[in-house]
């Protein structure tokens, strides 16, 4: 999956600012995709009209044929992304737990207890109770990340 189809999923779960689509969109280009609306979107600048940003995103995806996820798709791979990251080592715990602002479904056994465990974290949580909490769920999140290789239910987002 190239860095253009693999910001469709991002975008629908919010994950990736409308101000870095303009780079993202001359990246794109360097890497061969080219269209219009592409072109037009990798000129702009990173104070532009967010809203122009938005729309020229989206038609540049339709120019390339690339769809945008529905939100439980975008959602699941959000937590993939997610598990991926803690178990490589480029997010701690407590990035996991904040980075979850959106609403998503979990579909597997192994994408509800991730987002539970993750789910369970506060401001509030005790100095005693975080270490536990930040073994279950570095254990969740090897058990996502290893669940995509037992079937096709679960979204890979290794690419990102």
């Amino acid at each position: 999956m190239d860095r253009l189809q693999d910001s469709a999923w991002q975008y629908v779960a919010e994950v990736l600012p409308p101000e870095e689509l303009p780079m993202l969109a001359a990246r794109a280009l360097v890497d061969g995709r080219d269209s219009p609306a592409l072109r037009e979107l990798s000129g702009l600048t990173r104070g532009s009209d967010e809203s122009e940003i938005r729309e020229l995103y989206v038609q540049a995806l339709d120019e390339l044929l690339i769809p945008l996820p529905d939100e439980e798709t975008a959602g699941r791979y959000l937590l993939m992304s997610l598990a991926f990251g803690l178990v490589r080592g480029e997010l701690s715990p407590k990035d996991v737990a904040d980075r979850l602002s959106m609403t998503v479904a979990a579909r597997t056994r192994e994408e509800t207890r991730f987002l539970s465990v993750a789910a369970e974290y506060s401001k509030w949580i005790s100095a005693d109770e975080l270490p536990a909490w930040e073994n279950d769920l570095s254990i969740a999140a090897r058990s996502l990340a290893t669940s995509i290789d037992r079937g096709p239910g679960a979204p890979n987002p290794r690419h990102q």
